[in-house]
């Protein structure tokens, strides 16, 4: 046999048992003989696949089924509670890192300062602080992988940074430089565009195959999610919505352009306006000295103003990118993340309309507007990282594969 049938041979055996995995995770408990209706796959495959699985511990049998008449059917289900997975938020000088059983459940978590370096020192470090994190959880952990989440852009497909905002990372390996020094599978990711498939997974649009959220913090990004996949194209990230030009004489983006999105309605500009506003004489409630996003939302709920004017300005801004949105890609639902949403009832109505405005009737007639569940994990990305490398194929194959 050549290399190549050889590869084949492993490429089918990976799409086979990935497909019955997920049917067992999506629709277990189910039998044998449903997994082979389902899937199209031969009884003995389904056999062979599930004998396997069952050998590593990733699913379980259950009691028999009621009986449709003949030998009553067995039923199957995923083993969640048993794996861990380590999931990092690689920010802005700051380190999150967290434990995660499969099913979701959080076991662990530390958040410390992680300061500029050059590139070998900051590896150093980081890996450093992982192995400690993973010794401090003091009782063994069947560990399956290790997620990095960030923002910036990155190309899961190679498991390379493209660009981040704080650290020289452009064109460095992660995946593989941690997997050496640590001896697990890695899996990177933007920290939205994972946001966006934990809540498809776990979260807020866990009932629809098609959704959009839109995340508001330091900058704006997206994630979409079509027939239940995140949107990519050849690995890496797309939907960089704060870089759609909003005014073109409007402020300069760190990008380079003028007048993105970002510019108009991330929180520091929201808070430079608001400042600008008061340094001007505007009467308000707020203090100059104390502005924050919670006290810019308290104060617009509370009938401010000035700070009405600055959110609902932001809301009509955030509402049009949106719209554009909704008319390329159609979404089930459209969920917010950030603090923005503390204002919710006055941000979310002027969002919502100026989609209704500004897309198509038949896209935006019962599109929900929603609240992203996870607003405070930052961490919880990660554990979509692995889900879905769970789900293809890719680290069932990993976890399934003998030991050499």
């Amino acid at each position: 046999m050549t290399r190549g049938q050889i590869a084949n041979v492993d490429l089918v055996k990976q799409v086979n048992s990935s497909a019955v995995y997920r049917l067992i995770d999506s629709q277990g408990p189910i039998s044998r003989v449903k997994i082979a209706e389902l899937s199209h796959l031969a009884p003995a495959s389904v056999t062979k696949i599930t004998r396997t699985l069952l050998e590593h511990g990733l699913i379980r049998e259950m009691e028999h089924q009621a009986s449709t008449g003949g030998r009553r059917a067995i039923s199957l289900t995923t083993v969640t509670r048993d794996f861990h997975l380590v999931s990092v938020k690689l920010g802005r000088e700051e380190l999150r890192l967290a434990l995660y059983d499969l099913e979701g459940n959080e076991a662990g978590r530390r958040t410390l300062p992680f300061p500029r370096r050059e590139l070998e020192p900051l590896l150093t470090a980081l890996q450093r602080e992982i192995a400690g994190f993973i010794r401090e959880q003091g009782h063994p952990l069947r560990l399956v992988a290790l997620a990095v989440v960030m923002p910036g852009l990155t190309d899961a497909r190679l498991g390379q940074v493209i660009y981040h905002p704080s650290y020289p990372l452009a064109g460095v390996p992660l995946a593989a430089r941690l997997g050496q020094a640590l001896g697990l599978p890695v899996f990177i990711g933007n920290d939205i565009r994972a946001q966006a498939l934990a809540e498809h997974y776990y979260g807020a649009s866990r009932d629809c195959l098609d959704s959009v959220l839109v995340s508001v913090h330091h900058g704006v990004g997206a994630g979409i999610i079509t027939e239940g996949h995140i949107f990519k194209s050849q690995g890496r990230d797309v939907a960089e919505i704060g870089h759609i030009r909003v005014d073109p004489l409007g402020d300069r983006c760190h990008c380079g352009n003028f007048g993105c999105l970002e510019t108009m309605v991330a929180d520091a500009a929201l808070l430079r306006q608001a400042g600008h506003m008061l340094s001007q004489g505007y009467p308000s409630r707020l203090d100059p000295d104390r502005l924050s996003m919670t006290a810019l939302c308290q104060a617009a709920l509370a009938g401010d103003r000035l700070a009405r004017e600055v959110l609902e300005r932001a809301a009509e801004h955030l509402g049009r990118a949106l719209a554009i949105m909704v008319n390329l890609f159609n979404p089930q639902k459209v969920l917010l993340s950030g603090a923005l949403c503390e204002a919710e009832r006055l941000v979310f109505p002027i969002v919502a309309k100026s989609i209704e405005y500004q897309s198509l009737p038949s896209f935006h007639q019962g599109l929900p507007l929603e609240r992203a569940r996870f607003q405070d994990d930052q961490t919880i990305g990660g554990l979509a990282l692995v889900k879905r490398a769970l789900l293809e194929g890719e680290l069932l194959q990993l976890i399934m594969e003998p030991k050499s």
